[in-house]
């Protein structure tokens, strides 16, 4: 596999095929961008990066992975294939912007990819109420 791609991810038919093409079992709490982190911040905040987005958003259907039946919960991210480097930003590389290098995800998937995932993939769902991740702020 030379360059991954949304074109080859959804000839894939299930979601743990997906997510094991996707994976890049990086090193948790490894900085991609560190100090320059304003970088891909500026990227997300501008108009060309909330129109290809909303793009992509619709092409999945707000699927986890672009997995029909797979709704995301919850905030939809949307992930770069092949991660993206500070140079690719100052270098405006089309790869950036590029649908074929972009897809759904949900938080968790995202992690997944990044860092890896057990065997209880795909993920359980679990209902949450507020405070339940911090019950300090209860009080």
């Amino acid at each position: 596999m030379d360059r991954r791609s949304y074109s080859e991810l959804i000839r894939l038919d299930t979601f743990e095929k997906r997510l094991a093409y996707l994976k890049l079992d990086g090193v948790v709490a490894h900085s991609t961008f560190g100090g320059h982190r304003y970088l891909n911040q500026m990227l997300y905040q501008s108009d060309e990066w909330k129109r290809v987005r909303r793009q992509v958003i619709l092409r999945d259907n707000g699927f986890d992975i672009g997995v029909d039946g797979w709704p995301i919960k919850g905030q939809i991210l949307v992930h770069h294939i092949e991660p993206i480097r500070i140079e690719d930003l100052l270098e405006r590389n089309p790869k950036v912007l590029d649908p074929d290098n972009l897809i759904t995800v949900s938080l968790t998937t995202h992690n997944a990819i990044h860092y890896g995932g057990d065997s209880k993939w795909p993920p359980i769902d679990v209902n949450r109420t507020p405070f339940d991740t911090c019950p300090w702020r209860l009080s």
